[in-house]
């Protein structure tokens, strides 16, 4: 299996051939879900004694798998957080693949870490980050966010807070679902913060459930987590406020900006993030709105070594790696196997420098807006609110949850959109999440024709 042979020589070619066709599709096929049944009957057991030689399980993949599986990179798909991967970044992911890289330290990958660090650095700079500012690529957002808190819990701890009393986390009732899993995990509670009439964690209101909790349960709150750009309508909270009380509460200030934080690249939104660059941590997905592939997740600390002290796995073997080198990723989040999942995102990002970002960013924003316009040039659509990033929540007027239902699902079975339901405020509505600078105002007609 690890030499070299006719037989690799010959499926190199197939595989180069079917990654070239792929990326040069246009549209890609929005594809579908299969049942078991149906993928049994066409595909059969793959793991075998003797193999199926690659030949046919490419063959396999080819026209059965992937045809199961709806792909994310569909300019007319708009449900959860679509991903659009430049070709670039998923050109270099074969790249990173081929190269068998262990990205979890500076001794064995100095040249990988240093340039995911300079891709992070953008970032932060993005952000407005101090100069000290550093962190690492993680899987996604769940495991940034979980790691972010891990941080500002150890923190605590060292600073000899708590006295006993359980840790709790202040959120608010937007905050995404990874956080409420992250306080599971870590076994801490939460705070609930009700937000504006906007869907926005302010600071009036974070202060005004701190003093609840303080006269009432008495748990130590350690951290607060702002959202910068929610899943559902992509609603930046008001984080110049929240980092007020955040100070003045000696409470560490998590920035989720998972999806949103690409926003940051935008100039004709980047007003909305004010308050993010006093962030002790921040969270943003290049997979999700900077045109990664999946998986890589950016983790940035004001102080990495707050980090650094929560993280650091020791054992006789890995002492050698506390000695050796600058700069260890592993040292900064729940992991110690990582791969080099930044190196796609550097790749491209160096490839087309960081004005191409700017203008992607804004040409999904352009659309949005129009999209927003379009909902409300309907009569039979009602627009939720306003987008501030680039979801567009709305609802169709007479319609039941089994008619968004039955609508999404002739969509997909068409080949025509991915639009699932959600709910606003327990009404049952729609989203358009507009990640892909491909997607063009006559998609959007497309769909919103389609809802008459």
């Amino acid at each position: 299996m690890h030499r070299w042979t006719e037989d690799t020589e010959r499926l190199a070619e197939s595989v180069l051939r079917y990654t070239r066709g792929r990326l040069d599709l246009e549209p890609v096929p929005l594809d579908g879900p299969a049942t078991f049944d149906d993928l049994q009957r066409a595909v059969g057991q793959t793991v075998t004694p003797e193999g199926l030689g690659g030949e046919e399980a490419l063959r396999l993949f080819a026209e059965f798998l992937a045809p199961a599986c709806i792909s994310t990179d569909h300019p007319r798909h708009f449900s959860f957080i679509p991903c659009a991967p430049t070709h670039a970044s998923s050109l270099f992911d074969l790249v990173v693949g081929a190269s068998s890289i262990y990205a979890g330290s500076w001794l064995e990958a100095a040249g990988a870490v240093f340039a995911e660090n300079q891709a992070l650095r953008w970032l932060a700079d993005l952000a407005g980050l101090p100069d000290s500012a550093g962190g690492v690529f993680v899987q996604g957002g769940t495991q940034a966010n979980l790691s972010a808190l891990v941080t500002a819990r150890h923190a605590a701890r060292t600073a000899s807070k708590g006295e006993g009393r359980r840790f709790a986390i202040a959120v608010s009732s937007e905050v995404h679902s990874s956080v409420t899993s992250s306080a599971l995990v870590m076994d801490v509670d939460l705070v609930p913060v009700a937000t504006d009439g906007a869907g926005r964690l302010t600071g009036d209101r974070l202060a005004t459930a701190l003093d609840e909790e303080a006269a009432g349960a008495g748990r130590q709150v350690f951290a607060v987590v702002a959202s910068a750009g929610t899943t559902n309508l992509g609603v930046v909270d008001d984080l110049t406020t929240v980092a007020d009380v955040a100070a003045r509460r000696d409470l560490w200030f998590h920035v989720d900006a998972a999806y949103g934080g690409a926003g940051l690249a935008a100039p004709s939104v980047r007003r909305l993030f004010a308050g993010i660059e006093r962030a002790d941590s921040l969270a943003i997905d290049p997979h999700k709105w900077l045109f990664a592939p999946y998986d890589c997740a950016a983790l940035l600390y004001r102080e990495p070594e707050l980090a650094r002290a929560a993280h650091t796995q020791h054992a006789g073997y890995l002492e050698v790696l506390h000695t050796e080198g600058d700069w260890n990723p592993s040292d900064y989040a729940i992991q110690l196997t990582r791969r080099a999942r930044g190196l796609p995102f550097w790749f491209s990002l160096a490839t087309h420098g960081w004005k191409a970002y700017e203008r992607a960013v804004e040409r999904t924003l352009e659309v949005t807006r129009y999209a927003a316009a379009a909902v409300e040039d309907r009569d039979e659509l009602v627009l939720v609110m306003a987008p501030q990033l680039s979801i567009v929540g709305f609802t169709r007027r007479g319609w039941a949850a089994n008619d968004y239902a039955e609508w999404s699902s002739r969509l997909l079975a068409e080949g025509t959109a991915f639009v699932t339901p959600t709910t606003f405020g327990g009404e049952v509505g729609l989203r358009l999440a507009i990640l892909n600078p491909l997607t063009t105002e006559d998609d959007i007609d497309v769909v919103l024709d389609s809802l008459r």
